[in-house]
């Protein structure tokens, strides 16, 4: 091994995996297909134990089997071991604050939610990429097809591993639609976004983890993410609202713009004319 590779077994140490499981799995990512013989040589894993290491690391998901007669493994690709993780790890965090909630006199109020601050919309990106790579049942995505392009391979393998997507994308899709329920912003095409350069990501991960980022001309990106339901419930609300809004436009979209102009845009218009404020009123 070289200089590099212990330092990578390190890490998988610090994630969980044993000293040998480590090695071993490093080993078979420089080796590719491998039987535990060479295995043991490259890695100096003993060869009594390689065997027994390359099973657990299949039972985990880190290793295929892909010959039986002499065994031979395959190393699962980092990102996809990294992904898989980090679901997993989600899921006993998320265990371990519901039993921190159940215990006796834990009842006590928060300070603060867990808000995680963005700066630029490539840092939203990223974490709603692991986010996704980390999923189990449903994503909710609302972001213009620039946004969605990077992705497009988290999304193609959260959708093969059976999660389900709610969508609403303006322009055109830059992959193969997932499973779920899909749909194009059609009401602004050619009038908000287009002529006011916003960037802009919404995501919801199994109702637990949500995202939502502003990037426009002029102005600093900002943004939050945060391990939250409430936050999480907060942005899918506004996902599902739109996607409502999407819906009825595109069964009446001429009713829909003689009322309220091209791109709905008289929607917007909240001043004394068209009575709100005396509603406003009312209801206060």
């Amino acid at each position: 091994m070289t200089n590099d590779q212990p330092n990578v077994a390190e890490e998988l140490v610090r994630l969980g995996f044993s000293t040998y499981e480590a090695r071993t799995y490093v080993g078979l990512l420089l080796a590719g297909e491998s039987t535990g013989y060479r295995i043991s040589n490259d890695t100096g894993v003993p060869q009594p134990k390689v065997y027994e290491t390359l099973r657990r690391l299949a039972d985990r998901g880190a290793a295929t089997l892909v010959n039986q007669r002499p065994a031979r493994y395959a190393a699962v690709p980092p990102d996809q071991l990294l992904g898989h993780l980090q679901g997993e790890f989600s899921k006993r965090l998320e265990r371990a604050r519901t039993g921190f909630r159940d215990l006796p006199g834990s009842a006590t109020e928060s300070k603060s939610l867990p808000v995680n601050r963005l700066s630029s919309i490539d840092a939203a990106l990223e974490q709603a990429r692991r986010a996704i790579d980390g999923s189990a049942t449903r994503v909710y995505l609302h972001a213009r097809r620039d946004e969605l392009k990077p992705l497009a391979g988290a999304v193609k393998s959260a959708a093969a591993r059976g999660v389900e997507f709610v969508m609403v994308h303006f322009g055109s899709l830059p992959f193969p639609a997932p499973p779920g329920r899909i749909v194009r912003h059609a009401s602004t095409d050619g009038t908000l976004y287009a002529s006011r350069g916003v960037r802009h990501l919404a995501a919801v991960v199994d109702s637990r983890w949500g995202l939502w980022v502003l990037s426009r001309e002029g102005q600093p990106d900002e943004g939050f993410y945060a391990h939250s339901p409430l936050l999480a419930s907060l942005v899918k609300t506004y996902i599902r609202h739109d996607l409502f809004v999407q819906r009825i436009y595109s069964d009446f979209p001429s009713e829909l713009e003689r009322a309220y102009g091209p791109g709905l845009l008289s929607l917007t218009d909240f001043s004394a004319e068209d009575g709100l404020e005396e509603v406003a009123g009312e209801v206060g």
